[in-house]
């Protein structure tokens, strides 16, 4: 029987890396993505970066993150932001359209559905309409 590949396995780090790319070049296009467009710098290049480190390893690859800045905590670095279902849910669409863009497999689209639903809502720290509680509908759609 065959082990199911990781997402790591399936993009690789030049996978990874064309992703956040994609990722930040489109939350730069949108229009409904204005908001959280607006809590990032005007160069979004070492943003780029920094997530296609921990993207990385959360993938199964390498720790690159961990091993430049340590901890991998991801509610610390977006404390200073008001990040509400709104805001989760602008990522989750930019987060959407660059695996459409970078032409992701429906394997790997499927296999980082629930998973990036619940990073991006691990981050969230203010309540909205429906914050509280989960909407499978948003988890069926991401």
């Amino acid at each position: 029987m065959n082990q199911p590949k990781t997402p790591y396995q399936i993009l690789g780090e030049d996978g990874i890396r064309e992703l956040t790319s994609a990722f930040y070049d489109i939350m730069d296009e949108l229009p409904e993505a204005a908001n959280l467009r607006a809590m990032h710098a005007a160069d979004l290049t070492p943003m780029k970066e920094k997530l296609a480190e921990y993207l990385t390893g959360w993938m199964g690859g390498p720790p690159r993150y961990a091993d430049k800045y340590g901890t991998v905590c991801m509610t610390e670095p977006h404390e200073p932001y008001h990040i509400g279902p709104e805001e989760r849910d602008q990522w989750l669409l930019c987060m959407d359209k660059a695996l459409e863009r970078i032409e992701a497999s429906e394997e790997l689209v499927e296999m980082l559905r629930i998973p990036l639903f619940r990073i991006a809502d691990a981050v969230r720290n203010r309540e909205g309409p429906n914050a509280a509680s989960v909407d499978s509908n948003i988890i069926a759609s991401h």
